[in-house]
């Protein structure tokens, strides 16, 4: 099959979204950083202190912030004298190559390996979060690359959830397989695959229950799934995408917690980016985690679920905000 590139059409206009999307958080971590810096020349403890609760309260999170900032006092002891004026270069290097380390690269979408087909995704997240959304962006951009797409209404507990899906399937202009409220998601997800395999389908979307009721049912459910889809597709699921609301802040970092340590997640997507000055969440979820962000959510336009270039993200943060 080959390596698929998606998302690479319009960069000019990606970036325009990006720019726009991560607006309100540059306005609020730059209007945080100069005040921080005001009135001083170099980059002491009193700064470093100030750029401590700067990216504490941009919800970088506190492990990745105390990482950050002893990479700045390892170059200001090295360099003797760092000014204040060089203190953004400094960090956005220095943020630039956090996510480098993190096993978050930069790409210009998402690839299909050769041989994987169909490719299935197999979606988690709580409910809210917009994991359908996602679900129903990504079947669009899937589709428009020139891929045969097929969703799985496997988050049987709500009726809305299946009804969600089935609007979006139908948007898209893509196949759902549900069944009724309550069915087994392992059963959808079985049906699923064995209607994919039939129907020379190219990739896979699983949607699953968003909820957190303990992390044993969470697992042994997700496992369930799993073992049943591996019948059909060895290999299956390709991908466990988690999805997360950027706009929660500190709670997207307990999401990532319960759901990592409940199974094998391999990417995530943040979502809501635009309407929030939270924008620092991708910095401290990538490097607290060591999972790529494989997209971020940055409106909601079909084509604004981009995927994630950490290169692109950092110099869009780093850009002089608008007055």
């Amino acid at each position: 099959m080959g390596f698929f590139n998606f998302f690479k059409k319009d960069k000019e206009k990606q970036k325009e979204t990006l720019d726009r999307g991560l607006e309100k958080t540059k306005e609020s971590f730059f209007g945080k950083l100069t005040r921080a810096v005001a009135g001083k020349s170099k980059v002491d403890d009193d700064v470093l202190d100030d750029l401590e609760e700067v990216l504490v309260t941009s919800d970088v999170g506190v492990d990745t912030t105390l990482n950050i900032i002893h990479r700045i006092e390892e170059r200001v002891q090295r360099d003797k004298y760092v000014g204040t004026d060089e203190l953004q270069r400094i960090l956005r290097e220095e943020i630039a190559a956090l996510l480098m380390e993190n096993n978050t690269s930069d790409t210009e979408g998402f690839m299909i390996p050769e041989g994987k087909k169909p490719y299935v995704i197999m979606v988690v997240g709580v409910n809210g979060v917009g994991k359908t959304t996602t679900i129903g962006k990504l079947a669009w951009q899937f589709k428009q690359a020139g891929l045969k797409v097929m969703l799985g209404a496997a988050d049987t507990f709500r009726a809305a959830a299946v009804e969600q899906i089935v609007i979006w399937g139908e948007r898209v202009g893509v196949p759902v397989v549900k069944q009724q409220m309550g069915a087994d998601p392992a059963s959808v997800s079985f049906d699923t695959l064995q209607s994919a395999l039939a129907n020379d389908v190219d990739v896979v979307l699983i949607d699953t229950a968003g909820r957190l009721h303990n992390k044993k049912g969470l697992m042994d459910e997700l496992s369930k799934i799993k073992r049943v889809m591996q019948k059909l597709v060895p290999d299956a699921p390709h991908d466990v995408m988690l999805v997360l609301d950027g706009s929660t802040g500190q709670n997207a970092f307990e999401q990532a917690k319960q759901f990592t340590a409940a199974t094998d997640v391999t990417s995530m997507a943040i979502t809501k980016l635009d309407g929030t000055a939270k924008g620092g969440v991708v910095i401290g979820i990538s490097d607290q985690f060591k999972i790529p962000v494989r997209y971020i959510g940055l409106g909601e336009g079909m084509e604004d679920l981009q995927a994630f270039n950490r290169k692109d993200f950092v110099d869009s943060l780093f850009q002089q905000h608008k007055q």
